[in-house]
């Protein structure tokens, strides 16, 4: 996973790691939840809305819809209520309720973290490489797994006083058994992906978490801040990653003040990134002359995050 504030190489660093690994005969899928992810754009290829699509031999790249999403989640609980009750319809007043659920904030998020879910479960691939919603969201994502396990953990254990009591009304009216608990059944294959899917994304062996930075004051106290409240959720941080570090060569040139300044701005947060994260920078990667599109492009900033070793 990369993780950091918005616009900082999240979504390169993403598509070059998919496109090292993919390289070393490795199956890669990189996806994204972000309704403004660019793996459109980095890859050159229109992928948003229609799963995973093959890029290359062995890189496939995902872009989720949210609409879509959200729509085939209503249909998933539209059916689920039919199949509970064993409805020909579902009444109205329920599927207004279902309908206008639609407009909430928590509806899209569930049914993206949903599908997330989906794909990490699903297996199929020898690496997944997310690229993280910046840092507010992602940490509502990767807090929802808990609050969604305590939620339904409750609930699981009410259905489950309830079924109890159940058997003990068939017993005295001298029922045969009670109808299978339909709904118990539900909460209990939702709690097991839930847990299938968090053991995952907080397992060391597994999982590696990469905040991505730039040296500049702001990005260094808020990404500092950050890994404390990452470190909350269990989150594996495996450690950190500068982009868009100024050659510090040019400053023996000709070069615009402007520049300069830059560099030397530059060298002054740098020095601080290295005193505040010390032994946890794994990479340093130079300014790119331009956009990160194109194959082209991914290689030359994989060969950047990994040395020679990014080479075909």
């Amino acid at each position: 996973m990369f993780g950091g504030k918005g616009g900082l190489g999240k979504t390169t660093f993403s598509a070059a790691t998919a496109y090292y690994l993919a390289k070393r005969g490795h199956k890669v899928l990189v996806f994204s939840v972000d309704p403004q992810a660019s793996l459109s754009d980095i890859f050159k290829r229109d992928i948003f809305g229609k799963g995973a699509v093959e890029i290359m031999p062995n890189l496939y790249a995902q872009e989720i819809d949210a609409d879509r999403r959200i729509k085939e989640y209503q249909e998933e609980i539209r059916k689920k209520i039919l199949d509970m009750y064993g409805l020909a319809k579902v009444p109205e007043e329920i599927d207004s309720y279902i309908q206008a659920a639609a407009a909430e904030p928590a509806m899209e998020e569930s049914a993206i973290f949903d599908a997330v879910v989906d794909i990490v479960v699903k297996g199929g691939y020898d690496y997944y490489i997310y690229d993280l919603v910046p840092l507010g969201h992602a940490l509502y994502y990767l807090s929802m797994a808990s609050v969604y396990d305590a939620w339904i953990d409750k609930i699981t254990h009410l259905r489950g006083d309830m079924a109890e009591y159940d058997q003990v009304v068939a017993i005295v009216k001298r029922e045969k058994e009670t109808e299978e608990d339909k709904i118990l059944t539900e909460l209990l294959w939702i709690k097991d992906r839930i847990n299938k899917s968090s053991s995952i994304l907080t397992d060391k062996q597994k999982t590696a978490f990469f905040f991505v930075i730039v040296p500049e004051e702001m990005i260094i106290k808020d990404t500092q801040k950050a890994a404390g409240l990452f470190a909350k959720f269990d989150v594996p941080l495996s450690g950190y990653i500068i982009n868009r570090v100024l050659p510090p060569e040019l400053k023996n040139q000709d070069i615009p003040e402007y520049l300069r300044n830059r560099i030397t701005m530059q060298e002054k947060y740098l020095k601080l990134i290295d005193e505040t994260f010390k032994n946890e920078i794994l990479a340093s990667v130079p300014e790119m002359e331009r956009d990160v599109t194109g194959l082209e492009m991914i290689e030359k900033m994989a060969q950047a995050m990994f040395g020679n070793g990014g080479k075909p």
